[in-house]
């Protein structure tokens, strides 16, 4: 498979605070690589140095092969890669509608083309286009999340970052919105999913690597990763591996 995104030794700081060593890690075309690991592991912080929200070295972070490390995140978004933040992020105050066409209008202005329209979002997730009218901080939060990643999507990415899409919704809510993961990838875009259950890790990605106080401590192929392998590696055991 041809490899679209990948960081090569990548370090990023908070000021004095090192918060990643030296990470590696890949994504090809059309696959789903899950992160897991405890709170503080570095996992939104490995999501926020590709987007360009932490300075990294240009050699850090290739798309394509191509250098793109440190590269302003609406730039970012012009070279095809988005994020469904932590947190969701919406613009209150402002409909679905609304704060979907701020994508729209985004990708229109980089110049993005791809599949997702208004329409086919609605396929995807039929309850924002019932709730289209309404504002954002009136949702449920599986509602407001449908939102993000739709906006996320609308934006016409190649490379899809997912922080905590399943924090504190209710288990149906987080079933439907991995369901939709499958027509996501289908047109071969690639997803980087940061997971606190890691049984829902497993089975929503094709490779898995666990995260420990900003290195890598285990990765392989997420159905073949045994539990007793993930604990070590979560909390640092003689067993874990890469």
């Amino acid at each position: 498979m041809t490899t679209v995104l990948s960081t090569h030794g990548l370090i990023a700081r908070y000021g004095d605070f090192q918060a990643l060593y030296g990470v590696d890690i890949d994504v090809a075309e059309g696959e789903a690589v899950a992160l897991i690991g405890a709170n503080g592991a570095g996992k939104s912080t490995f999501l926020r140095a590709i987007m360009g929200l932490l300075p990294v070295a240009p050699d850090m972070v290739r798309l394509d092969g191509q250098a793109i490390g440190g590269t302003l995140t609406d730039r970012m978004v012009q070279k095809g890669v988005a994020i469904v933040p932590e947190g969701r992020r919406l613009f209150t105050g402002m409909s679905v509608e609304d704060n979907l066409r701020v994508a729209v209008d985004q990708a229109d202005r980089l110049g993005r083309k791809g599949g997702w329209s208004l329409e086919r979002l609605h396929r995807l997730f039929p309850i924002l286009k019932e709730k289209a009218q309404t504002q954002a901080q009136n949702l449920s939060g599986g509602q407001q999340q449908m939102v993000s990643i739709g906006r996320a999507l609308l934006c016409q990415p190649r490379v899809l970052l997912c922080d905590e899409i399943s924090l504190g919704l209710a288990p149906k809510v987080i079933r439907e919105i991995y369901a939709a993961m499958p027509e996501i990838r289908g047109q071969g875009t690639s997803v980087i999913v940061v997971e606190q259950d890691v049984g829902l890790a497993q089975s929503a990605s094709d490779r898995l690597f666990c995260m420990l106080e900003g290195r890598v401590t285990l990765s392989g192929a997420s159905d073949q990763i045994t539990r007793e392998q993930i604990a070590a590696a979560y909390f640092g055991g003689s067993d874990a591996m890469v």
